[in-house]
């Protein structure tokens, strides 16, 4: 129950809705008690059983009292001066009008307290999804490369629906079913403490019975929920590499695929279901089966005259006891769905409660501007302790480009990752300025950096928004600029509603060369001192290509450059060019510096991209 109880903290400010929530349910228990104790007075009429002597009684007008039998007291008092002032007939009209009454005020409490419950729900679910959200939104990026994004996907969509069923089916439970059974028990009590006993005797086998069985379904449906996980993923790998897939012939390898975990899926959660309808039925049996114990030894009790109830107030007492049978119902259900609603908890809980790697010291200082040079110094770092960078040192002085060169797997990457803090490094410093980035405040750090990757991240979303993604203040005209310069605005304006068109998923009605151009006019507008480039251009045709250097050129006039490059003839013009195999830097210097080893590595990538 700790999972449930963490859960429910998302439900804050919770009093706002189950102080009224209360209130509604009362009343509904209230006036739902009324419609069947109006019954005794009906009975009566019909049975012919109110005589002369119990008439005079109920005339005198009874004394205030808080308690259950002062409403009674008070409407037998109207009920007997309607027989005798207009006939039986007219009193029968007065329960009549009073059961419709009673029932009408039922019904509308019943519907004022769904209306809190949904609210609470809406608000709970709310408060948790923002809260997953925002918690993935902090994870450093070590976590979605070891995480499985189907997985996620499956926590943030699957896991927070149970619990939104599960919170629906225990709040009602917590609030309402026990003070209905309460309520109802008191009257059962006050009617007939033998036969009530009785009953008490009976309902927690079958309670016993139930718990057994809703036990069982929690290891069930983390499994389930698991699998569901693994499912939404490789949807999501298919949809993403659908080229490859139809390229292949791999549709009939990934629908193998699916379907096996699908099969997996459906018979977990077959399996769980099973499990959770079983309770339902038993408990409505069970129920069924205590009042038939009730009949048979409260019926014995009337006949023989040796109980306190008279026949109309037995079948009085045993419409209300069956009203017990629904709450009793819920509650089961409730109980069943809440091992459902724990499972998927724990599962989202595990996200709420994981701690980024990469956060603020509290002693961490806030940065405006890039003055001097970002000085890597013995830098090593690994992922899973496998090594990736080896003791690494070297200077990005302010106004320089730096480029990054050597074969795939050697670390290019890991550098660029490494300067606006994706990660840390294992041992080693990264000095901005002289200081280390650890102590440095993250948001301001990245607020002097941009970034344009090989694979071009867009939003489904407008043009316009795509672009001023990093800076949504941005105006029209300065989006407008930064498109300019990154040359896009001539293939923007003649889309179908120029700067407003929506790009589709990631970007899908564009090609390679625009999505990429896009991405610079983003880092254009963000207008940083220092630019990360990762192999920028290695995934474009000739023409886009050129259009797209073109573009980074502008970008890179006048600011701070770390180039990861694929083509080396793209950085000719580097102040510096560091070439990194292995995690380590093989060789260092300009273009020609290089180009004069002959032995050198870069010397020899150069003669392989120029045959």
């Amino acid at each position: 129950m700790k999972i449930y109880f963490r859960l429910l903290q998302y439900c804050h400010p919770i009093y706002k809705r189950v102080i009224p929530y209360t209130i509604y349910t009362v009343l509904q228990v209230v006036f739902g008690l009324m419609n069947f104790t109006l019954l005794i007075p009906l009975l009566n009429v019909l049975f012919g059983t109110v005589g002369d002597e119990e008439l005079r009684q109920m005339q005198a007008m009874p004394d205030f009292t808080f308690s259950f039998e002062y409403p009674t007291k008070l409407f037998n008092y109207y009920f007997a001066n309607t027989i005798i002032v207009y006939g039986k007939f007219a009193a029968l009209q007065l329960v009549s009008i009073s059961v419709v009454i009673s029932v009408t005020l039922t019904n509308i409490f019943r519907y004022l307290t769904s209306v809190q419950i949904e609210l609470l729900k809406l608000q709970t679910i709310r408060n948790i999804r923002n809260a997953v959200y925002e918690k993935i939104l902090r994870m450093e990026l070590s976590f979605f490369t070891n995480s499985r994004k189907g997985d996620i996907l499956g926590k943030v969509t699957n896991d927070v629906a149970v619990i939104e069923n599960a919170i629906t089916q225990s709040l009602s439970a917590i609030f309402k079913e026990p003070v209905t059974l309460i309520t109802f028990f008191i009257v059962l009590l006050a009617m007939s403490v033998k036969l009530t006993l009785f009953t008490l005797l009976v309902i927690p086998v079958s309670g016993l019975i139930i718990s057994t069985i809703t036990k069982k379904i929690k290891k069930t449906a983390t499994q389930s929920y698991e699998s569901y996980g693994r499912l939404i993923g490789i949807i999501d790998e298919t949809l993403s590499g659908m080229r490859v897939v139809k390229a292949f012939n791999g549709e009939g390898f990934i629908f193998n695929k699916y379907r096996t975990e699908n099969d997996t899926f459906t018979r977990l959660t077959r399996k769980m279901n099973l499990k959770r309808e079983l309770a339902s039925p038993f408990s409505e049996f069970s129920g069924v089966l205590v009042v038939s114990f009730i009949l048979l030894y409260g019926g014995s009790l009337v006949l023989n005259n040796e109980s306190e109830l008279s026949a109309s107030e037995f079948v009085v007492y045993i419409a209300l006891f069956s009203q017990i049978l629904r709450p009793a119902k819920a509650l089961s259900s409730a109980f069943t769905g809440l091992q459902n609603g724990i499972a998927a908890g724990e599962r989202i809980l595990e996200i709420v409660d994981l701690q980024p790697k990469i956060v603020n010291k509290a002693t961490a200082s806030i940065i405006k501007s890039f003055l001097k040079e970002i000085e890597f110094k013995d830098v090593t770092f690994a992922y899973n302790e496998k090594p990736v960078l080896k003791k690494l040192s070297f200077k990005i002085e302010r106004g320089k480009m730096v480029a990054l060169v050597g074969p795939s797997g050697g670390g290019k990457t890991t550098i660029s990752d490494l300067v606006p803090r994706f990660y840390d490094p294992q041992s080693g410093q990264i000095l901005f300025d002289g200081t280390d980035l650890r102590d440095i405040e993250i948001a301001s750090l990245r607020n002097l950096m941009g970034m344009v990757t090989q694979e071009s991240v867009l939003f489904n979303d407008t043009i316009f928004n795509n672009i001023a993604f990093g800076k949504p203040e941005a105006t029209e005209e300065e989006v407008m600029n930064a498109a300019k310069i990154a040359n896009a605005h001539e293939f923007i304006i003649k889309t179908e509603h120029g700067y407003q068109t929506h790009i589709g998923d990631r970007g899908a009605k564009l090609s390679g060369g625009q999505k990429q151009r896009l991405c610079i006019a983003r880092a254009v507008l963000a207008n940083p001192p220092i630019m990360i480039l990762d192999e920028a251009t290695s995934a474009l045709d000739t023409e886009s290509e050129k259009l797209v250097q073109n573009a980074l050129d502008n970008l890179m006039k006048n600011r701070t450059s770390l180039v990861i490059a694929h083509r080396l003839s793209t950085i000719q013009n580097a102040d510096l060019i560091l070439v990194v195999k292995d995690g380590s830097i093989v060789e260092q210097g300009t273009h020609e510096s290089l180009l004069l080893n002959e032995g050198g590595l870069y010397k020899k990538l150069q003669m392989m991209q120029s045959v």
